[in-house]
C-alpha cells in the first residue's frame, strides 16, 4: 500500500507489483471509486482489498485507464462483488468489450487471461469526471495503448499516469510490435505530461514518485534508444511477456513455456518481423538466458522459477 502522507485523505493507493497494475481506490465524499482492478489471478485479493477499505459501503464506479489484462483482469469479480457498479472504459474497444472478442482485445494474442466483463460507460478525453471530492480530468494517452487515458487533479496536480510514465520508463509500445509507428505517440504523451506539471504521480507499476524531470528525462532516454533500434525493443517486449507469464505461473516446465511462448501469437510476430531468419527454439533459449542473467528467473531441473 501507498504510504499514506503522499496522498489526500480518501484515495488509497495498492501498489501491486507487476502481475498487476496499481489500483486506486477514492473513498472519501462523493461516489466511491476504483481506477484499475489488477490481473485476474489477483482478482479476488483484489476485491478483499477493496472491501476491506470500503467496508459496508458499495464501490460505486469502476474505472480502467487502458484495457490490457493487469488492469481490467479483476473487473468481472468486482462487478460480481458490486452489482450496481458502473464500469467506464477509455473508447476505441467498447464494441470489442461488448461482443467480447479476446483476439482484439490482445488477451488471446498475449496469451493472458481477462474474465469477460461489461462496461457501462465511456472514459472520454478531454471530459472531467467526480472522483472523492475534485473533478479530475481525462486526457488521452496513446503510445503503449493507442486507446489509454491518463486522469489528472489539476488543483493538487495528481497525475494517474498508468503505463505512460514510470519512474524509471514505460510500457511496451504494442504497436510498434505488430508494425505501427507509434514511438512518436509516445513521445507526444510525455510531452503532455510535462505540460500538465504534476506534483505527484501515481503510476501503473511501481511506486508514487514526485521527481517528474528525472522520470521524463528516463523515459525520453529509453524512446531514444528504442528509436534509434526498434529491434532492442521487440527483444525487451518478449522478454517483458514472457516474465509476464513467469510471475503468472510462478514456476513452469520448461519444455511446457517453450511450447506456449511459441504457439502464442505475440511471440512468432515478434520472431518473425525483428528477428527473421533466427531458429524458434534458439531465440526462445536467448529470451531465458537473458531472464536468468538479469536475475529474473532461474532454471532448476527443467523448471524455470520465478525470482
Amino acid at each position: 500500500m501507498a504510504q499514506p502522507h503522499a496522498l489526500p485523505a480518501g484515495i488509497t493507493v495498492f501498489e501491486r507489483g507487476w502481475l498487476s497494475a496499481n489500483n486506486i481506490l477514492f473513498h472519501g465524499s462523493g461516489p466511491s471509486a476504483l481506477v484499475d482492478s489488477g490481473y485476474a489471478t489477483h482478482a479476488s485479493q483484489t476485491v478483499a482489498l477493496v472491501r476491506q477499505a470500503l467496508g459496508e459501503r458499495p464501490l460505486d464506479l469502476l474505472l480502467n485507464t487502458h484495457l490490457h489484462s493487469d488492469h481490467c483482469g479483476g473487473n468481472a469479480a468486482l462487478q460480481a462483488q458490486y452489482p450496481d457498479v458502473v464500469t467506464c472504459i477509455p473508447p476505441g474497444l467498447a464494441g470489442r468489450v461488448h461482443d467480447w472478442d479476446p483476439v482484439a482485445l490482445t488477451y488471446e494474442p498475449t496469451g493472458q487471461h481477462c474474465p469477460r466483463f461489461r462496461m457501462d460507460r465511456l472514459l472520454e478525453p478531454g471530459t472531467e469526471l467526480a472522483l472523492g471530492d475534485r473533478a479530475w480530468q481525462v486526457h488521452g494517452a496513446p503510445g503503449h495503448d493507442q486507446h489509454s487515458v491518463v486522469l489528472f487533479e489539476p488543483q493538487r496536480r495528481i497525475l494517474i499516469s498508468a503505463d505512460a510514465l514510470w519512474s524509471n520508463g514505460f510500457g511496451v509500445v504494442f504497436q510498434e510490435l505488430e508494425g505501427e509507428q507509434a514511438f512518436e505517440e509516445v513521445g507526444a504523451t510525455l510531452d503532455l505530461i510535462e505540460a500538465l506539471q504534476p506534483r505527484l504521480v501515481i503510476p501503473g507499476h511501481g511506486g508514487l514518485f514526485t521527481d517528474v524531470t528525472a522520470a521524463l528525462e528516463a523515459a525520453r532516454r529509453r524512446l531514444r534508444a528504442f528509436r534509434d533500434d526498434p529491434v532492442r525493443h521487440a527483444g525487451h517486449a518478449a522478454k517483458v511477456l514472457l516474465k509476464f507469464k513467469l510471475l503468472e505461473l510462478q514456476r513452469v516446465r520448461y519444455a511446457d513455456l517453450e511450447r506456449w511462448a511459441l504457439g502464442t501469437v505475440y511471440f512468432p510476430l515478434i520472431l518473425e518481423r525483428h528477428f527473421p531468419g533466427q531458429e524458434p527454439a534458439a531465440w526462445f533459449r536467448g529470451l531465458v538466458d537473458d531472464l536468468i542473467a538479469a536475475k529474473a528467473a532461474a532454471l532448476v531441473n527443467g523448471e524455470l522459477i520465478n525470482a
